[in-house]
């Protein structure tokens, strides 16, 4: 028996949230190696020298600068991204004039994902402005963009981001974060169901049986892919959140045509190579978690 629907609702948040929990703390020096070479692509030789230099300028904690603020932001984006995916699955029978209940195919699947990631972009885009701004902080020094010596902390970045622009301060860069999710999504869950379909059917059993190894490799998969669409959207949402804590920048056009016209076309994937490589245990972890939490409470609910 389907649990109500507010029980639902919670299951699914709170699933989401222990999945944004478990991709933070797999590939959180990745993810900062990432945006680095996102902002400063011409710092850096190649994601191992990017890797090597944070380590001997700021050492380990370096490469988990920003780890709180991502902690924030994965949580709240999966948590509200699973939630309103559940839902966004009932707008997409809805839509497709099928029973309430009824099985979806991939597809569909896929494009609840792209629905919901709307919902998510909106809970993201703030934590995400804090954790860039800090693993990138020492760059900015470096650079003559911001003066140097300033302690930076979550709480510093915040206290900043109000005094200088107020609360919509946090939602620099939200069209960027918006135009980069629902494309993503769509690729992110569709090619992470097809997979699992795919699994299901050389082995003989449903999605739910086809055991851990190969559920956290369509996880991987379904983040290789979403990474593979939209890394130059990231990058250029990287760069406005960044940039903007040395003033005011310009909007997501001005800012990709600016890159392509200064730095050419390979700076939009400044740092794929670091984001390939989390991919896999970051998003792997994520969907296990998401997966083993979700089943849990659910037979706790007795559905």
């Amino acid at each position: 028996m389907a649990p109500h629907p507010v029980i639902q609702a919670i299951i699914d948040f709170s699933a989401g949230a222990a999945g944004g929990t478990a991709c933070v703390l797999s590939g959180q020096p990745f993810d900062t190696t990432k945006v680095k070479m996102q902002a400063f692509p011409a710092a850096y030789r190649g994601f191992v020298h990017c890797f090597v230099s944070t380590l001997r300028q700021v050492g380990v904690r370096g490469l988990y600068r920003g780890t709180t603020p991502a902690l924030i932001a994965n949580i709240s984006e999966n948590a509200v991204l699973f939630l309103s995916y559940g839902l966004c699955q009932d707008a997409v029978r809805f839509v497709s004039r099928l029973d309430k209940g009824a099985q979806l195919s991939d597809l569909h699947k896929a494009s609840a994902g792209s629905l919901a990631s709307i919902f998510s972009s909106m809970a993201i885009c703030p934590t995400e402005l804090v954790k860039c701004r800090l693993q990138a902080m020492h760059e900015m020094e470096a650079s003559g963009r911001i003066a140097g010596g300033q302690r930076s902390t979550v709480w510093t970045v915040v206290k900043t981001v109000m005094k200088d622009n107020g609360p919509l301060g946090f939602y620099q860069g939200l069209t960027s974060t918006i135009v980069r999710e629902i494309p993503g999504y769509f690729c992110f869950f569709g090619a992470y169901e097809l997979c699992r379909s795919t699994f299901a059917r050389h082995m003989g059993t449903d999605k739910e049986g086809i055991g851990i190894l190969p559920l956290m490799f369509s996880g991987g998969f379904g983040g290789a892919c979403l990474w593979l669409v939209v890394y130059p959207i990231d990058c250029v949402k990287s760069r406005i959140q960044v940039y903007s804590l040395a003033g005011t920048q310009p909007g997501f056009m001005k800012t990709f045509m600016g890159i392509l016209r200064t730095e050419g076309f390979v700076t939009l994937y400044s740092g794929l190579t670091p984001t390939m490589i989390r991919t896999f245990p970051a998003n792997g972890a994520l969907f296990l978690a998401y997966e083993w939490s979700r089943k849990f409470l659910m037979e706790a609910a007795g559905a």
